[in-house]
């Protein structure tokens, strides 16, 4: 039987790593103890009266409904509303949420124990069977959820069938044993299956509040949640507000009383604000601003890996873009290293794989046309494009959408540039706001379109899923059999090394059939205010937890 081995350890370790020391009643008089995990060492941090965090959030959400958004915005602040069955430490460490161990004697059965003080919002209990809602609305077809396919990866047993509408979605592979005990039935044996519950898709939903309200149910004055945090404010394309949930099982424990998410999506506004002294983190940072601030701003400067990579997605159903050597064309003459080197040069790494090779135990050989000089891509690729019937009389032409921000639209002309020298071509810069931007690459309007994939949980298969044929999520248009097949052998692969020779195949895959070109990996550079405490600075997949941050006094 696997037993949560690191999860008790990380109860211990946690129980000795952060108390509330002695004090008086007065807010600005509070403090706390940090010890080091052997308590042989401590300090005391101070907290300021006022426990507030203002955070930009890059952009407006799509939704506030775990089943029906996506994107890095609305995941940082559903994280806050909702807690599944396990969270993050700032290590990336899986560690108990809703659910305080677990157990499988397969890894195809997981059976789930749930802590019995987790309440929602308005007092209900949080039960198993509230996870069994929340699981099987996530894969019925009505709910129409972006992320359905999620569920077909973890292969919850019928999922499957339930989302392509075979099946009803009462024979998913989940079931409550009783009120605080969950079962999840697998068709494959997947080791990392626990890894996957840290999911915003995973999160639960309150079945009484969805009944009566609707499509409504996010609104603040309808909200009901098992976060941290509850819904107070949500004035759209302005700011959205939480407070303290009074109902949350560690409430005692948590230290900021509002948190406030503002949809700031161009990087020097919100800096000139963080500067100004109004927010307390960026989203990210302006590249052309990068150097100076970190010459005049050290302390405020905060640069750690992430686990995304940045790419060009290309429509492969539509003309010119349906022909692989174009494709190919136009990912070779990429500068790679003026991207990460000179436009962003913050340890940006230039990429030619999907997948990061920040992700544990991924280390693929290069392609071939990674193994070259930019010199002699941009060599192949103008024969390549010529092959194709493009050439000095008869000049590809097509368009690049992105999303707004300051830096996708210096990455996009500084591309367009390379294009223009090494292979005359004439590219149109499409610029659309977040939502319109989501809409259009689901529905495959667009000939290139700028993306970015941040993993899901820590292993290569969150990163190679996305290429799967039916999954279209993020606007990927890739069909291909032999790739598809990998993906099914990765799942029955009874051992790590099987699994990681399989992952190769389909990186390798993806640099024969160029459905994409990888362009960087990103690290995660923003400003945090020197006196936000409980920063997640080596948090691989950037998950920041509001109830884990508090403000030092200064």
């Amino acid at each position: 039987m696997l037993k949560n081995k690191i999860t008790r350890t990380l109860l211990v370790a946690t129980s000795l790593s952060l108390t509330l020391a002695a004090c008086s009643d007065k807010p600005e008089e509070k403090t706390i103890v940090k010890k080091s995990p052997d308590a042989s060492a401590s300090t005391e941090i101070k907290l300021a009266k006022v426990q507030e965090l203002v955070r930009n959030n890059g952009s407006e959400v799509a939704s506030l409904d775990p089943h029906k958004s996506e994107g890095v915005p609305a995941a940082h602040v559903i994280r806050d509303l909702l807690e599944g069955l396990v969270n993050q430490d700032s290590d990336g460490n899986t560690i108990p949420g809703v659910a305080v161990s677990w157990e499988t004697k397969d890894n195809k059965t997981y059976t789930f124990h749930l802590r019995q003080d987790a309440k929602w919002s308005n007092g209900d209990p949080v039960t198993a069977d509230d996870f069994v809602y929340s699981f099987q609305r996530a894969v019925d077809p009505n709910t129409a959820s972006p992320y359905s396919w999620y569920f077909e990866m973890t292969t919850m047993k019928n999922a499957a069938d339930i989302i392509a509408g075979k099946k009803d979605k009462s024979t998913l592979g989940v079931k409550a044993l009783d009120a605080y005990t969950l079962e999840i039935n697998l068709d494959s044996a997947i080791p990392y299956f626990v890894m996957m519950m840290g999911h915003t898709t995973t999160k639960p939903v309150h079945k009484a509040t969805i009944e009566k309200y609707g499509e409504k149910w996010t609104k603040a004055e309808n909200f009901v949640g098992n976060g941290a945090y509850v819904l107070s404010n949500w004035v759209v394309n302005e700011r959205l507000e939480l407070v303290r949930n009074e109902q949350y099982w560690d409430n005692a424990n948590t230290k900021l009383t509002k948190v406030t998410f503002l949809p700031i999506e161009s990087q020097v506004a919100a800096m000139n604000r963080f500067l100004a002294g109004e927010i307390d983190m960026t989203y990210e940072l302006p590249n052309e601003h990068f150097r100076n601030l970190q010459k005049e701003h050290p302390e405020s400067v905060s640069i750690k890996g992430d686990l995304c990579t940045y790419y060009y997605n290309f429509n492969t159903h539509k003309p010119p873009f349906d022909d692989v050597r174009v494709r190919k064309a136009i990912s070779y003459s990429i500068d790679r290293g003026i991207i990460s080197d000179i436009i962003l040069g913050q340890g940006q790494k230039p990429a030619y794989f999907l997948t990061p090779e920040i992700v544990a135990n991924f280390s693929p050989e290069l392609p071939a046309y990674g193994k070259i000089t930019q010199d002699e891509r941009n060599a192949k690729a103008k024969t390549l494009l010529e092959e194709a019937g493009y050439n000095d009389s008869n000049p590809l032409q097509f368009s690049l959408l992105y999303n707004t921000s300051d830096n996708h639209k210096k990455i996009a002309v500084a591309i367009a540039s390379m294009w223009k020298k090494n292979l005359g071509v004439d590219v149109i810069l499409e610029n659309q706001e977040w939502k319109t931007y989501l809409e259009s690459k689901k529905q495959g309007d667009f000939q290139v379109a700028r993306a970015g994939w941040c993993g899901d949980y820590n292993e290569a298969s969150t990163f190679t899923s996305l290429m799967e044929g039916k999954n279209t999520t993020g606007g990927i248009h890739y069909q291909s059999a032999e790739y598809d097949k990998l993906t099914a052998d990765a799942l029955r692969a009874t051992s790590e090394e099987q699994r990681q020779a399989l992952y190769y195949a389909q990186e390798a895959l993806l640099a024969k059939d160029m459905p994409l070109a990888p362009i960087y990996q990103y690290v995660k550079a923003r400003l945090v205010n020197p006196h936000v405490g409980g920063y997640a600075k080596n948090n691989a997949e950037d998950k920041l937890y509001s109830k884990d941050m508090y403000i030092i006094a200064e």
